[in-house]
This record gives structure tokens, C-alpha cells and sequence, in this order.
């Protein structure tokens, strides 16, 4: 597999020319992550989540945390089910509002039976602990590429939304990381949730900064429901 990373010559800025696997993620014209600016307001579909407490296995990919999640937990937009696969973190966050940034975002990742992907987008912004994800920050594997299950302990992904999750921002993007695959539908919260700094400390410290640059919107069309 091809190495890749957030700095240097693995660096984001030379993804595209690692792997012809990676291309595009420099000729690609719908690359995530975008500044969320100038969106314009419609009436969309209410996003409906049914999301169910999982047991808590957590990966250390090399590159972000990864909790991988139990089957049976769903998201539905547009009449679309969307199962949720997983959810992971970058540092700073990687959308930006009006080009500014959060402390962390954390990426809920699902897929459709088309194998179409789906990604929610949760700012989380420096405050007071957040308890939801204490048993994830606690029990963080050292060594890249283990996964690890907390006996006993799990985790309830609906715990980890924003209070209100109503309204919305919404695009056509890609993955963040290689292969940088587009037709991933973007759903970015405007409000977001509280870490400590002290979570936001730990997990900086074991993977450094993970968040690619702004990408160009190009002529995608960017909504915001309310």
C-alpha cells in the first residue's frame, strides 16, 4: 500500500502523483474538504438518524482514530438509508466557515447499498470534556494498524450529534484522504459539539495535524437547510 501522510513529500499537496490510485486527488473537481461560504438556503430533506449504542472498537489507523461501528445503525437522507460504517477525527477541523476553522471535526461515515457514501460532518469546538467520547480518548491503541475492543464498554454515536440536527449544509465532495474518491454526499452541521482541551491535547499529540487543505468548490452547488 502507498504511503501517505500530512506533511513532506507524502504531504497532501503531492497525493495526486503517489499512485495513479491517488490522481484524483489532484485532477479531481469535487474534492472535500470546501470553505462553507455563500451557501444558498433551500428547504431540504430533514436528516433522520437512527443511530444504536455499539460495542467500542477503536483503530489506530496511522493517520486519524477510528471507531468502527456495529451494524444496524442508519442514516436517512432523501429517502436514501445510509448504514453508518464508522467515525474518526481530524485536527484542525477540515471544513472551514467563512475560512475559519474549529479545533477538531469528527466524520461519520456511511454507505448505501449502492455503495454510495454519505459523510456528517460534526464540528467540535474547545469547552468543557465530552463524556460521550471518554471511553474513545481513554483507550486510544499506540501501535498503528490495531484495533482494539473495550470489553464491556460501548459507545452511542447519537450522543456524539450536535443538540440540534435540523439544519444543515450540504454538498457533492470526495474523500478527504486517498484515493480522494468523489460522489460522496457532505452533510456539515453548522452548530458544533464541546471537547476539552485536554482530549483535543492527547489526540493531537499522537497524530499530529490530519487535516487536508481547502479544496476549490469549483462550480458545485452548496446548500444550507434550515
Amino acid at each position: 500500500m502507498t504511503c501517505w501522510g500530512y506533511t513532506g513529500v507524502e504531504g497532501p499537496d503531492n497525493w495526486g502523483s503517489l499512485s495513479p490510485d491517488y490522481a484524483t486527488c489532484a485532477i479531481g473537481r469535487m474534492q472535500s474538504p470546501i470553505d462553507i461560504t455563500g451557501a444558498f438556503p433551500v428547504k431540504g430533506p430533514a436528516l433522520k438518524f437512527d443511530y444504536k449504542p455499539s460495542s467500542l472498537k477503536i483503530l489506530n489507523s496511522g493517520h486519524t482514530l477510528q471507531i468502527n461501528y456495529a451494524p444496524g445503525s442508519t442514516l436517512t437522507a432523501a429517502g436514501e438509508i445510509y448504514e453508518l460504517l464508522q467515525f474518526h477525527f481530524h485536527v484542525p477541523s477540515e471544513h472551514a466557515f467563512d475560512g475559519l476553522h474549529t479545533a477538531m471535526e469528527a466524520h461519520f461515515v456511511h454507505k448505501n447499498p449502492a455503495g454510495v457514501l454519505a459523510v456528517v460532518g460534526v464540528m467540535m469546538e474547545v469547552g468543557t470534556q465530552n463524556h460521550a467520547l471518554a471511553a474513545v480518548f481513554d483507550n486510544v491503541p499506540t501501535e498503528a494498524g490495531i484495533e482494539v475492543s473495550v470489553a464491556g464498554t460501548t459507545v452511542d454515536a447519537s450522543a456524539i450529534l450536535p443538540t440540534a440536527t435540523t439544519g444543515y449544509f450540504h454538498y457533492k465532495g470526495s474523500l478527504t484522504t486517498p484515493p480522494c474518491s468523489e460522489g460522496v454526499h457532505w452533510f456539515i452541521f453548522p452548530d458544533a459539539i464541546e471537547v476539552s482541551a485536554e482530549q483535543v491535547a492527547n489526540f493531537e499529540r499522537m497524530f499530529g495535524h490530519n487535516a487536508r487543505p481547502l479544496q476549490k468548490r469549483n462550480d458545485r452547488l452548496l446548500i444550507v437547510s434550515s
